[in-house]
């Protein structure tokens, strides 16, 4: 299955659980609006390319809609229409006022020089603007995108409608509106999850023995925040590899080797693997932290870890669930383990809105009042219904979804 159909066997397996309404399911199924464009880019050489252009606006019954725009050479309309519809169920879990969107330009952004990085995001800018706003279609950075980026978003957007909006971008520099915290959030907010999990199972964090696959932005600070509670990490990797040491990684010299090396392959005291041996370490928590669909049907049986924490999208396909629940494995889902980026995005919208700016020990205090709650909500319907964890978020918000429609069909 394509991602796009992923996401549709996830809906179809969780409005089972609460007898979610025909008519709620059938417009839950099919995105608001689908854009697609092209992005003429003059190159460095003086010739001009095209490439192809992404938004789609999923569903905005919470709020404007949100989502990041991701610079990928796999990017495809399936791929970003399942992403606008995680970002949806995304927003719900966590119950903040904003929808689901995405977008996204099919490219290898390290084939492109800096100056034609930038034309080439302000001549998307103005392909979409007519569809963006702060109250009408929020982007933020995904992959292979930067606050910089964001900065031309804001700066292009500007252009096109004659006035400067800064929410109508998240993910920005400090100095252009950004929010304190946000380059940490996502980690941060599946660290919180991590230590009530921990909490509810009964266990001591330096119990507790981690494998993280990915050494960037989210996978390197969960590391670090991992190994400062406690923890054991024993393991991580990025493109080049993977690296184990049983007696667990320095992050903190780690993460220099990588600076300096440009790969966290060749650490000191570290046994080089391959990813793909990484995700069947016999450890406590494995932390898939990279790409979509890591742990599929014909590796999931080797997965020992008792709990999967997804911090990427999509890392585990709905076969390998199943799988999954059948080996009484527990996946903590991506919808829910990687909010902490949406929602502090959202602290950073209202901040910009409201035109006042909160400390990073603020913007953590808010996020944990968020997202634990939101955990124990699942973890609850996780027991009562004896489901899995990603069928009790995706039920979680269905319910408020559905309640939000019954709302909004009311003033149609």
């Amino acid at each position: 299955m394509n991602a796009f159909e992923n996401a549709m066997s996830q809906l179809d397996k969780a409005a089972k659980v609460i007898n979610l309404e025909e008519e709620i399911l059938n417009f839950l199924k099919v995105p608001d609006r689908t854009i697609q464009v092209q992005v003429p880019v003059k190159m460095d050489d003086g010739s001009w390319k095209i490439f192809e252009g992404y938004r789609v606006q999923y569903n905005n019954w919470a709020g404007p809609y949100k989502g990041g725009i991701r610079y990928f050479p796999s990017v495809d309309l399936n791929e970003v229409k399942a992403l606008a519809f995680w970002m949806t169920i995304k927003c719900s879990v966590a119950g903040i006022p904003m929808g689901g969107g995405k977008g996204g330009v099919t490219f290898n952004p390290k084939e492109l020089s800096k100056g034609e990085l930038e034309r080439l995001t302000r001549s998307f800018v103005r392909q979409i603007a007519p569809n963006l706003g702060a109250q009408v279609d929020v982007p933020a950075p995904d992959v292979y995108t930067t606050p910089e980026i964001m900065s031309w978003v804001v700066d292009e957007f500007a252009k096109v409608k004659g006035k400067e909006e800064l929410a109508v971008v998240t993910g920005k520099p400090l100095e252009k509106g950004g929010s304190k915290g946000r380059d940490r959030a996502t980690a941060m907010g599946g660290f919180f999850i991590l230590q009530d999990l921990i909490n509810k199972i009964g266990k001591k964090s330096e119990e507790i023995k981690v494998a993280i696959q990915g050494f960037g932005n989210a996978g390197g600070v969960m590391a670090a925040l991992c190994a400062d509670a406690g923890m054991k990490v024993v393991a991580t990797s990025d493109s080049q590899g993977a690296i184990v040491a049983e007696e667990g990684l320095d992050i903190s010299a780690l993460g220099v080797h990588k600076q300096s090396t440009g790969s966290v392959v060749g650490f000191a005291g570290t046994k080089t693997i391959s990813n793909e041996e990484l995700l069947e370490l016999d450890v406590d928590v494995l932390i898939p932290a990279a790409l979509e669909n890591q742990i599929r049907v014909d590796n999931a049986e080797r997965v020992k870890a008792k709990y999967v924490l997804e911090l990427a999208n999509g890392p585990v396909t709905p076969e390998a669930d199943e799988i999954f629940a059948k080996n009484g494995k527990k996946s903590v889902p991506d919808v829910l383990f990687n909010s902490g980026g949406v929602t502090v995005s959202y602290f950073e919208w209202e901040q910009n809105l409201a035109n006042n700016y909160w400390t990073e020990e603020e913007v953590f205090a808010k996020l944990k009042d968020i997202i634990v709650p939101a955990f124990d909500r699942i973890w609850k319907m996780h027991e009562e219904k004896q489901i899995d964890l990603r069928t009790a978020a995706f039920a979680v918000s269905l319910e408020r979804l559905r309640e939000l429609w019954y709302t909004k069909a009311k003033s149609l």
